[in-house]
């Protein structure tokens, strides 16, 4: 039974509460600073003045997003020191090192670029304005691919060896950054926040075209969107998948659990449904494709797939919530890429904006990018359970010496003051959204993402009618 007096457990929950928050911010300020560095790009090349009215539409909820995303990430760092200082202390010489160089190489370039970016356009010049642009995306990736290596490095640790005081040191920084788990999970990641933001993208664009989809600015925003998810949700399946093989090499109780494998087997099926159950290590209810989980993890059918029957069992992750966390983000994924497939099919028939089902379909899957990425993270991080750092420290170990009632009563001061001041963030940043983009002149050049690819379209139907003559 949970026992809700445990410091380290109430410590556990302020930190996944505090960044189950964060995390939902830098994924939109990462994709949505490439948007309008995309945007902007597309206007120098065009000279249309539809891309910079999208650009004016996004540069508000951008700001108001990036703000929150900061101020909602210095907690966790006051969390480091006052609940994890063990942690701190043992892991510091990495973690700390990998921390600044974020902070110097990615937050002073988004923040020196920033206010050029928000309010120099009419000062700096139009290309000038574009490079600061630029560079705040930039940063924005720079400093994902500082926090997925340390958070990489504490999946995957390589590159350090451990000193007198039984503190881990580096010992290659080049190993310790791209430990073997950061490539797939770093490109993972990034495609997760420009998938979230496209989808965020199209659900604006679907709600506006229920409403005027006569609105030249709000077609273009919705067909943008949708090219964005056609192009990134099967590149993100991909990724994944990537992301399963190197997990299942490196960290076999994670994926066992999400699998729910609780016995080694050859030709395993693949779970679809059921509930985990620990106590007698089956899956109850369950319903199941044979040979399916071999394949997904070997890619043989017939492969013998290690369960958690080899691994100890102090040594196992919370098996039915990551099993079940997993499957809605696989869910959704699939989800995300039917709608970028039903997008291009509506394209080719040249019906992208007559399909009040499609608006209505991109609208109501908006959020659940977000959902995806915290399914993600859930999965990530109870996976690696019961360590902070796998197979070198446990969690148990890792805890301050602070008392129940302190870290009761900071967790409960903060999901207040977080639930009050980002709810009210959110609902701003909702409420601009909610506002028609000014609608715009008509587009004398077509481009390849306007008017619904109808470059594309008239291709495709001439080969298509060269192949019927010929």
């Amino acid at each position: 039974m949970t026992d809700f007096t445990d410091p380290i457990l109430l410590a556990r929950i302020q930190f996944a509460f505090t960044v189950s928050f964060h995390i939902i911010f830098p994924a939109t300020s990462i994709g949505l600073a490439s948007f309008l560095a995309f945007v902007h790009w597309r206007w120098l090349r065009t000279g249309e003045e539809i891309f910079l009215t999208l650009f004016d539409y996004w540069i508000k909820p951008f700001a108001v997003v990036f703000g929150m995303g900061v101020v909602s990430g210095l907690m966790m760092s006051y969390e480091f020191g006052t609940n994890w200082s063990v942690f701190s202390d043992k892991a510091g010489p990495i973690i700390g090192p990998l921390m600044g160089y974020e902070v110097m190489t990615a937050f002073f370039v988004e923040a020196g670029f920033l206010g050029v970016m928000l309010f120099g356009r009419d000062k700096v010049g139009p290309r000038l304005h574009f490079f600061a642009t630029f560079m705040v995306a930039a940063g924005t990736l720079a400093s994902a691919f500082w926090i997925l290596s340390v958070n990489s490095w504490m999946q995957t640790p390589a590159g350090y060896s451990v000193n007198e005081v039984g503190q881990y040191v580096p010992e290659d920084w080049f190993k310790v950054v791209f430990n073997p788990s950061f490539p797939y999970r770093f490109v993972h990641m990034v495609l997760a926040a420009y998938l979230t933001t496209a989808l965020v993208v199209a659900g604006t664009g679907g709600y506006h075209m229920l409403r005027e989809r006569q609105n030249l600015t709000v077609r273009k925003m919705f067909s943008m969107a949708l090219w964005f998810i056609a192009i990134i949700a099967p590149l993100q399946i991909i990724a994944g998948d990537q992301q399963g093989l190197n997990s299942y090499e490196h960290q076999p109780a994670k994926v066992a659990a999400l699998e729910g494998h609780f016995k080694t087997r050859a030709a395993a099926p693949e779970y679809l449904f059921g509930w985990p159950n620990m106590e007698t290590g089956e899956v109850d209810y369950a319903v199941s494709i044979p040979y399916l989980g071999s394949w997904i993890l070997t890619h043989d059918i017939h492969a013998t797939i290690d369960g958690l029957d080899k691994i100890p069992r102090e040594d196992w992750p919370n098996v039915p919530l990551i099993f079940w966390t997993f499957r809605i983000m696989v869910g959704l994924g699939l989800l995300f890429f039917g709608l970028g497939t039903w997008s291009l099919v509506q394209r080719f028939r040249g019906r992208l904006y007559d399909s009040p089902s499609l608006a209505r379909c991109a609208f109501l899957l908006g959020p659940t990018g977000y959902v995806a990425v915290l399914c993600g993270w859930i999965t990530t991080e109870v996976g690696r359970q019961p360590y902070t750092i796998y197979g070198l420290l446990r969690t148990a170990d890792s805890a301050s010496p602070v008392a129940a009632q302190a870290v009761g009563a900071s967790l409960a001061a903060i999901v207040v003051v977080y639930l009050f001041i980002f709810g009210l963030g959110t609902f701003y940043v909702v409420r601009l959204l909610s506002h028609m983009p000014p609608q715009s002149p008509q587009v004398q050049k077509r481009g390849f993402l306007d008017q619904g690819g109808a470059r594309a379209v008239r291709i495709l139907r001439l080969f298509r009618r060269s192949r019927e003559a010929g």
